[in-house]
């Protein structure tokens, strides 16, 4: 019988992270030094490059492992949401998606690091979110939880109260997309998610 592979998150993301511990995976982390860069391609170009090159990075320092590479941004009427660079851009990004929906996408990469093969898929979510008082969103910016956050906002968290319908996978937008990841170990192999668990 042949040694299990080894998984391995290419991500520094104490959200993807925790996901894969809820789940009582056997897994490593080992972020990326992959440079993302905002390029003309489209968001979900933009993602699935993103996602590839964070898994070809780390597949190199790895032998018989499976590696995990993950991109997530915010989108709204075609254009990415940044992480906010203050708190006015915060401002700025909530009043903008307050009463409105946008999408979040994430590039998902599976690389098996010795056969070099790597798939991909991506994930689409969309988010509709109420109309949000400047009281509020004064209190969320103050809550300091949408500080790193693409779009600028944590739905695990406080965000949460200002979500109105989700329509999609919830996980991809805290950050690791479960369902399509099961989806694409299988592809590489893995016929049973469960037998990955500690």
């Amino acid at each position: 019988m042949k040694h299990k592979k080894q998984l391995v998150l290419a991500s520094k993301s104490p959200r993807r992270k925790e996901l894969l511990q809820d789940l009582g995976l056997d897994f490593m982390v080992h972020p990326s030094d992959f440079e993302e860069k905002d390029t003309h391609l489209t968001p979900e170009e933009l993602v699935t490059h993103n996602a590839l090159g964070k898994a070809q990075d780390v597949a190199r320092h790895y032998r018989n492992a499976l590696v995990i590479g993950v991109d997530t941004v915010g989108v709204f009427q075609d254009h990415i949401i940044n992480k906010p660079k203050d708190r006015e851009d915060a401002k700025r990004i909530l009043r903008l998606l307050s009463n409105t929906t946008h999408k979040v996408i994430s590039g998902i990469c599976v690389m098996d690091s010795d056969k070099k093969r790597a798939i991909t898929a991506v994930e689409t979510t969309l988010i509709t979110m109420d109309r949000l008082e400047e009281s509020e969103i004064e209190a969320y910016l103050d809550s300091g939880e949408g500080e790193d956050k693409a779009a600028g906002y944590a739905i695990q968290g406080l965000g949460s109260l200002f979500v109105k319908r989700i329509e999609g996978d919830y996980f991809n937008v805290v950050g690791l997309p479960i369902y399509r990841l099961r989806k694409l170990l299988k592809k590489m192999g893995v016929k049973n998610l469960l037998e990955l668990r500690k």
